[in-house]
């Protein structure tokens, strides 16, 4: 049963299309092109009122918050803008409304809702997306607030635990493998094989440094989709092959083919013309390079198998943090549903300040009336500070019990409201 989270009388939602329930050349489709239209599409035509959309080559996420918007309404906008059909997004798309949106934000920000787990881009990914939507207006209160809060806990995690100690994808072993091998690998040619979440990894490793390379992929189409969404320069398949003559120093091969891509006889003529050695990592499963390769002079060869051996050391490693960072996620969970609960809250209690001040004005003028002239200006400040000083010691010791009550209040603050407001004989917000 899902948890229902208001922020001042309003509902927080989440919806999103991730590497957990989508491939990544299904989840390119659902990446807005023009996202300033998009931002302003959610906005005037659902009832969401402020809004953060978070892309990255793992993840569109549209997060919201309106007097109860439907999750269906901004599912059907999502495939008008995208073109894609409804039905297509509705079965890749995942909703979560509430305390549950916010609970996977938390996630997200520490790193435990990644491909890698407890990897650091993420953290960036989201705070440049919460400042471009504070920037353009397109965030308020209720959504900076909560990002803001949830960004703490991702710093919080990762300072805490060693959630993000030591490389835990083969993609990122692989890139820590050639950097410590080559010592200049900024200036070597690269190539990279494959468009799936492996090749992704590698890439993003690769860009994390900086470092320039080549994208290759079964078809150019899907190689250029693939260094639009990642990065690197796409180039064909055949020319990628005839860069192996000379230009490249390294290749990084991440694919599902069932067939080898570089057999021993292709790379034995390679390597006939090519003066200097060839560094080459084979992360597909099954491998796609013949292991006869490596007999050959000038080639150094390192398959899965043997990068995988060093990977699950840090898996294992991070798999303890994890417990570690849900206990301090769902610490600052807590926090957050307080300061949630507090702040819806504030107008019933504006609005008895508002009608209590409205009487102090009042009687004020009426005790000014019948006094005459008979005071001067300093008595005159004198009482009217008086009159103010009195409804606030007055109000002061009930309005913050009632702020207590709604922190720690469980159900649905509404009856709470009303009571209050009945207490002070007002009508119901």
């Amino acid at each position: 049963m899902t948890a229902h989270l208001t922020l001042q009388s309003s509902q927080f939602v989440n919806l999103r299309v991730t590497f957990k329930n989508s491939p990544i050349h299904i989840l390119e489709k659902f990446t807005f092109k023009d996202i300033n239209n998009a931002y302003k599409n959610l906005i005037d035509s659902t009832e969401i009122e402020e809004c953060l959309i978070l892309q990255t080559c793992n993840r569109v996420e549209i997060y919201g918050v309106g007097n109860n918007p439907h999750p269906d309404k901004i599912t059907e906008l999502w495939a008008s803008l995208i073109n894609v059909p409804a039905d297509e997004v509705r079965s890749n798309i995942i909703i979560e409304v509430g305390e549950d949106a916010i609970k996977h934000l938390a996630n997200l920000t520490s790193g435990l809702d990644s491909l890698v787990i407890g990897e650091d881009q993420i953290l960036g990914q989201v705070k440049r997306s919460l400042e471009f939507a504070r920037k353009n207006g397109f965030s308020g209160p209720n959504l900076n607030v909560l990002f803001d809060r949830t960004i703490k806990i991702g710093s919080k995690v990762r300072t805490a635990t060693g959630i993000n100690k030591g490389s835990v994808s083969v993609g990122s072993m692989a890139v820590n493998l050639a950097s410590e091998y080559f010592d200049d690998i900024n200036e070597k040619g690269i190539l990279l094989i494959g468009s799936g979440e492996g090749a992704s990894l590698i890439a993003k490793s690769l860009k994390q440094r900086n470092i320039k390379f080549f994208i290759s992929s079964r078809t150019f189409d899907r190689a250029k989709s693939f260094s639009d969404t990642v990065g690197g320069v796409p180039i064909p398949f055949e020319e990628a092959l005839q860069k192996l003559n000379e230009n490249i120093d390294m290749v990084f091969i991440s694919t599902i083919a069932p067939y080898y891509l570089l057999t021993y006889e292709r790379m034995a003529d390679i390597m006939q013309n090519r003066k200097k050695g060839l560094m080459i990592f084979d992360l597909s499963n099954p491998r796609t390079v013949e292991d006869k390769i490596a007999e050959l002079n000038k080639i150094k060869l390192v398959n899965i198998d043997q990068i995988s051996e060093i990977v699950e050391k840090n898996v294992k490693k991070r798999k303890k943090e994890i417990q570690f960072a849900e206990g301090i996620i769902e610490e600052e969970i807590t926090l957050i549903k307080e300061t949630i609960k507090r702040k819806s809250s504030e107008p019933a209690i504006i609005t008895i300040f508002k009608d209590a001040d409205s009487i102090r004005e009042k009687e004020f003028k009426k005790a000014l009336s019948l006094i005459g002239a008979k005071i001067d200006e300093k008595d005159l400040k004198i009482l009217e500070q008086f009159s103010y000083a009195l409804v606030e010691g007055i109000l002061a010791a009930p309005m913050n019990t009632l702020r207590k009550e709604f922190s720690k209040n469980n159900k649905n603050n509404s009856e709470l409201i009303n009571l209050a407001l009945k207490l002070f004989n007002y009508e119901r917000l």
